[in-house]
């Protein structure tokens, strides 16, 4: 066994765990074993650990697996602490670089997420981490010394559950769970929870219209994972709690903010798009939105994916005034 494991096999097994009234905290082992998770699947691909909803919900799913005390499963906690292990390394946003060097407390995904662009682990430890045989070596005997009595399965992943619960949920159901998290879940619970499933519709919405914008046609395909097409909520989340599929248009940034300004909308009869009437851009210009007149959206082919008419009349009636 090499010098650099044995070094690292320590460093992770005499991690330093805030005392509680249910016993050491469990946070900083379930992070790292996101983080060996995250390398093995591929979405973390480099020495660069972000605050991303794939590593909290993947943080999740791993919780409940392994811990059976009564903590609640707060990310920003290890993420923030971790620090104090000196191979966990803040690289802190433009601006932020005094707050991370001086703040001893963050509770808040909000809050890391404004201040630290992401976390990197000592090079010697990501290099074993990286490595499928070492990363096997440090995850077992990580699982040894924390949740001996436990043990990670191909159980249902949290993330999985949220997908399902936005594609297929009836609005009216996945908006009185919502409710529910919101009155059982302290602050920051309920926003993880709003986050990671804020990433998922990010994420399918695009998925479900093939990555094309559903006005313009626009799709942009390229080798690094990068897309040029948005999510947009029909109606606010803020407004309609409401993450599920037909609450969701894909549109280039441009119309997603023309949409979200009331410069655009929707038929709900006929899912045509109406420009505004404030509009005094020119037809003639290459770049117009005017020339979207009349023009029929490019729809899900699965026809329960499709836009609720509800919630495109629903947006409608808020910019009356524009139409």
């Amino acid at each position: 066994m090499n010098k650099s494991l044995r070094k690292f096999e320590h460093k992770l097994t005499h991690l330093r765990q805030g005392v509680t009234k249910y016993g050491p905290a469990p946070h900083k082992p379930v992070l790292l074993l996101a983080v060996m998770r995250g390398l093995e699947e591929g979405w973390i691909s480099g020495n660069r650990i972000e605050l991303t909803p794939e590593l909290v919900g993947t943080f999740k799913s791993i919780w409940r697996e392994l811990v059976t005390t009564a903590h609640s499963p707060l990310i920003a906690q290890p993420f923030f602490y971790l620090r104090g292990e000196k191979f966990w390394h803040h690289i802190p946003n433009p601006g932020f670089e005094t707050w991370v060097n001086l703040t001893r407390n963050s509770q808040s995904i909000g809050v890391l997420q404004r201040a630290i662009r992401h976390a990197e682990l000592d090079p010697d430890l990501f290099a074993l981490m990286a490595s499928p045989v070492e990363r096997d070596v440090l995850r077992q005997t990580m699982l040894k010394r924390y949740f001996p009595d436990a043990a990670l399965s191909a159980g249902v992943n949290y993330l999985d559950e949220v997908n399902s619960q936005i594609l297929a949920e009836p609005a009216a159901d996945y908006q009185a769970k919502i409710k529910t998290l919101q009155e059982t879940l302290d602050k920051e619970a309920y926003e993880e929870e709003v986050f990671v499933r804020g990433g998922v519709f990010k994420k399918q919405v695009p998925m479900i219209y093939d990555n094309t914008c559903c006005i313009s046609g626009l799709k942009v395909e390229t080798s690094i994972s990068a897309s040029l097409i948005d999510a947009c909520h029909i109606v606010p989340f803020s407004q309609s709690h409401d993450d599920t599929i037909t609450n969701g248009l894909a549109l280039c940034p441009t119309l997603h903010r023309a949409f979200d300004r009331g410069l655009i909308a929707i038929n709900p009869e006929n899912y045509r798009v109406i420009v505004s009437t404030r509009m005094t851009q020119p037809v003639t210009s290459t770049y117009s939105i005017r020339q979207f007149q009349g023009l029929e959206i490019k729809l899900p082919q699965n026809k329960n994916h499709r836009p609720n008419p509800q919630n495109l009349a629903r947006h409608l009636k808020r910019f009356a005034d524009n139409f």
